[in-house]
């Protein structure tokens, strides 16, 4: 099937080309990087983890994400998702590309990543969260090929590939948690030492990561012939919209949890994130950006009628992105290295080759998804299922019972 990547239109080699330009623009400055180190970046003695990290952190919950289709189509038989559950599961291999990219820059020398395999230490949430995340990788890519390979045989997946189906819905659930340990189990950290840590992340991966998958489909709809199925869309929109409902009421458990409490601890990084703390507020404006757009969001997708509308409900996803994204990919970072265990400030900003070294990991990343999505969407035009949706499902009620006469 990788001969399919390698036929396409003007169009799409122009998008390769240009990815690839900025690819190797970010690797260009990490060469950069190799040679004078990581004082390239905003890090510090005060903040040992930055941008790179933030951005595992929010990728993984992208490609944890994918359960929320695997799981609804494999454990309940909901055949809607059969058609994008392909789309989510390589989003999911891209996401964890891009999430071990993002661990060996913020190594400084990559070769200290061969550490972690040549002297494995079990009692380090890093070495878990290194395996955790290569399995997964390797399971999407393995189930998804198979089930590709064999909706282009016009043949069902063998059985035994519902193991590694159930085995991947497991492992989509440990790869947030053990990355969420990666904080909790701080203690000098007080913004991350939350017994809901992983609990959070969980909600706001089952929020972020299919209002990623709808966007990219939305756009795939425009550039191509390709239907996911309006019951698909409408389905995960709802299951977005409960996981943001959750993700933001977890939000505020810890608010009340640190004010009502007046732990020092608790206070200073949320205080610092949302109005300023010693005349340091450089990150204030974002954070009330993530809580507007957060709010607006809830506002457009909460209300069914508003929800369905596909021309409002991009624009109610892309809000959730960004309120996500500012507050797990940076709100984060920044508020658990700030205030220091010294109750001192020292300020993160990411310097512009840490910005350029993570556009060209997302670049890359994006290379990785256009070439998987490209096969898959080649697979389905030779079979004349591109644009077709899947069949609508009807709700069986008990005066839709017909009796046969053989009951008789």
């Amino acid at each position: 099937m990788l001969e399919k990547a390698l036929k396409g239109s003007p169009g799409y080699w122009i998008w390769l080309f240009v990815l690839a330009g900025i690819a190797s623009v970010g690797m260009l400055v990490y060469v950069v990087q190799l040679n004078m180190g990581l004082k390239l970046t905003g890090m510090s003695r005060d903040v040992s983890w930055g941008f790179y990290i933030a951005q595992l952190t929010y990728l993984v919950g992208v490609a944890a994400s994918a359960v929320m289709l695997v799981l609804p189509a494999y454990f309940h038989h909901y055949k809607a998702f059969k058609k994008i559950i392909i789309l989510g599961e390589f989003l999911a291999i891209a996401s964890v590309a891009m999430c071990i990219l993002f661990v060996v820059v913020d190594l400084g020398q990559p070769q200290r990543l061969f550490n972690v395999v040549l002297h494995p230490t079990p009692n380090s949430v890093l070495f878990w969260d290194m395996v955790v995340l290569n399995v997964y990788m390797y399971l999407n890519l393995f189930i998804g090929w198979v089930s590709l390979e064999c909706e282009r045989n016009r043949v069902d997946p063998p059985s035994w590939l519902k193991y590694f189906i159930w085995l991947s819905i497991i492992w989509a659930f440990s790869i947030h948690t053990v990355t969420a340990f990666l904080y909790a189990g701080l203690p000098g950290r007080h913004y991350w030492l939350t017994a809901i840590m992983a609990a959070r992340f969980l909600a706001s991966a089952f929020a972020s990561g299919p209002a990623i998958l709808l966007l990219l489909v939305f756009l795939l709809q425009k550039l191509t012939k390709f239907r996911a199925g309006t019951e698909a869309i409408m389905s995960v929109a709802k299951i977005i919209t409960y996981a943001m409902c959750v993700n933001i009421f977890f939000y505020l458990l810890e608010m009340f949890t640190s004010f009502y409490s007046s732990i020092p601890g608790h206070k200073s990084p949320i205080i610092y994130l949302f109005s300023g703390l010693d005349g340091y507020n450089q990150w204030v404006p974002y954070m009330w950006v993530a809580v507007i757009t957060a709010a607006i969001s809830l506002v457009l997708l909460i209300p069914a009628k508003i929800r369905d509308n596909h021309k409002v409900l991009p624009w109610a996803l892309m809000l959730l992105v960004i309120a996500t994204y500012i507050d797990k990919g940076i709100g984060l970072i920044v508020g658990g290295f700030t205030p220091t265990p010294f109750e001192t400030v020292t300020e993160y900003v990411p310097t512009i080759p840490e910005l350029t070294i993570t556009i060209g990991i997302y670049a890359i990343g994006a290379i990785i998804l256009t070439i998987l999505w490209k096969i898959a969407i080649e697979v389905k035009r030779d079979l004349g299922t591109l644009d077709k949706e899947p069949p609508k499902f009807k709700k069986l009620y008990v005066e839709d019972l017909q009796y046969s006469e053989d009951y008789h």
